[in-house]
């Protein structure tokens, strides 16, 4: 496992290589971005912002769930994994955030939780992006970059999440979701991640069995 001086290394190489920090997903109010996030479940954010247009030329805030019924909703995102259920999450999410919270979306991540289809992940990656809330949301990307590099060891993202909640620090969750987002899915890859030209290739435990494989002293 790390230390957290190598931690803070490793996350700061991370950072530089993806310094604007911003969601890829395109929206342009808060209940959009929820979703977004929602629909970019197991799909891509590519995917989303082809379908998310139509919706949102419609619907900008909770209470405009009512110009959509279920069904529209459900043809209008079938081109994505889940599609259905998703559906009923955004419609319902969007009457609950209509009548219980005012049609805002709380800065709370246990009351954000009560949404449809809101788990922890989704909740960290909302708050995170429109609160700046001190959160990283671990997804499939960052649960294997976490655990090729070698500051966890888990089997889950669920539990990758727990420890990295208490492991980094308040100044390393600010900054580094959107970065470890896209470093797993654009050079961390599932398959044939770039190690090559890695610049944390040294001190992840993934890049050194590589090193040692090719051998090249570590």
């Amino acid at each position: 496992m790390k230390t957290k001086k190598e931690i803070s290394h490793i996350l700061t190489e991370i950072a530089r290589m993806y310094p604007d920090i911003r969601t890829e997903l395109r929206y342009e109010t808060p209940f959009q971005f929820l979703i977004a996030v929602i629909l970019s479940a197991q799909t891509t954010d590519k995917q989303v912002n082809k379908i998310t247009p139509a919706i949102f030329a419609r619907v900008r805030e909770p209470e405009d769930m009512t110009k959509l019924s279920l069904e529209e909703l459900e043809s209008m995102v079938s081109s994505v994994n889940f599609y259905r259920n998703k559906a009923k999450f955004i419609w319902k999410s969007g009457e609950k955030l209509a009548r219980e919270f005012g049609g805002v979306i709380p800065n709370d991540l246990h009351k954000i939780q009560t949404l449809p289809g809101v788990g922890i992940k989704t909740a960290k990656v909302v708050l995170a992006v429109l609160y700046d809330a001190p959160y990283v949301g671990v997804d499939t990307h960052v649960h294997r970059v976490m655990n090729r590099i070698g500051i966890v060891k888990t089997k889950s993202p669920e539990v990758t999440d727990r420890i990295l909640e208490k492991k980094l620090t308040y100044e390393q969750k600010m900054i580094i979701h959107h970065p470890l987002v896209l470093f797993g899915r654009y050079h961390c890859m599932a398959r044939k991640p770039k190690c090559g030209s890695c610049p944390i290739r040294e001190m992840c435990d993934f890049g050194r069995r590589g090193l040692i494989s090719e051998g090249k002293s570590v």
